[in-house]
């Protein structure tokens, strides 16, 4: 079986490229820039996903297709509107009829939890506009389909957009961590071998057609998790909390009524919150401390 992950060389995708050639796939990176991570199993195409004959080329003769290309912070996403528009929705569209000529098997598409929320500005409404072309070309053409609705991640090879490499980063270098509001924001926070685990288990029959909640068992408010940090730095950072008036983010859960239904999948075991942060942290000393 061959697998293809657009997208494949950044923090989530490259793990889903690490756990489909775990399972034993044979998995082709499609990205933007080459992968520092690859493998010497996995194959690299540097391309653009706009670049429609590239596309078209690279999914032949794949069986599953995975897309995690596009903007994925929220905050450049609400920056730069147009440019989240041409590499979400133009991007995702160009796969899909690249996977529609060529009949593939699944397409499995990476959204987020904030397709159920009014925060999220651009990001969130590319996110929609994708689910629904998506359910589109099943609709039309029989494209087989799997969403998967990720919730926060954390783990290796994550960069500065996100918030607790970023926390870990000022903790290390700075001996403190700021945060923007009160720190009572809840989160669900996944370690991304978890997620990617989980992004191969829906190849199996059940999940097709079907949207998917990957999200982590540990509710947390931030300001907890600030503060396991400090006990893990055994109290040698200060914590800090500083007004904002953003409201790109939700508080305490990103379901508004508008009835957008997913199954949740849940792993038998996975990465204690704790352990995960002291894997973090020694990723991050490694990167920070001369």
């Amino acid at each position: 079986m061959k697998a293809i992950v657009f997208g494949g060389s950044g923090f989530l995708g490259s793990h889903v490229a690490d756990a489909l050639t775990g399972a034993g796939y044979e998995t082709t990176i499609y990205d933007v820039t080459a992968s520092p991570y690859l493998q010497k199993s996995q194959k690299m195409i540097t391309g653009n996903i706009l670049d429609k004959k590239a596309v078209e080329k690279a999914v032949a003769g794949c069986d599953v297709i995975y897309n995690f290309a596009g903007m994925a912070d929220i905050q450049e996403a609400h920056d730069k509107p147009l440019e989240t528009i041409e590499s979400n929705v133009i991007g995702n569209t160009i796969v899909l009829e690249a996977c529609r000529l060529q009949r593939i098997k699944r397409y499995i598409f990476a959204s987020t939890i904030y397709v159920y929320s009014s925060a999220g500005s651009f990001y969130r409404s590319s996110k929609q506009a994708c689910e629904l072309i998506i359910e589109n070309y099943h609709e039309v053409f029989g494209l087989p389909y799997t969403i998967l609705r990720y919730s926060s991640l954390y783990g290796p090879r994550a960069g500065e957009t996100n918030w607790i490499y970023s926390a870990l980063k000022q903790a290390v270098t700075e001996g403190k961590i700021s945060r923007g509001g009160d720190g009572e924001e809840i989160r669900e926070y996944i370690h991304v071998e978890d997620a990617a685990r989980c992004s191969v288990m829906i190849l199996d029959e059940e999940y097709k057609n079907q949207s998917i909640i990957i999200a982590g068992q540990q509710s947390m408010k931030l300001k907890d998790i600030m503060v396991m940090i400090k006990e893990i730095l055994q109290n040698r950072i200060e914590l800090e909390f500083v007004p904002t008036s953003s409201s790109l983010h939700y508080n305490i859960t990103p379901y508004k009524f508008n009835p957008k239904i997913a199954r949740r999948l849940i792993l038998n075991s996975y990465l204690d919150l704790g352990q995960g942060l002291l894997q973090c942290l020694d990723e991050v000393y490694k990167k920070h401390q001369k």
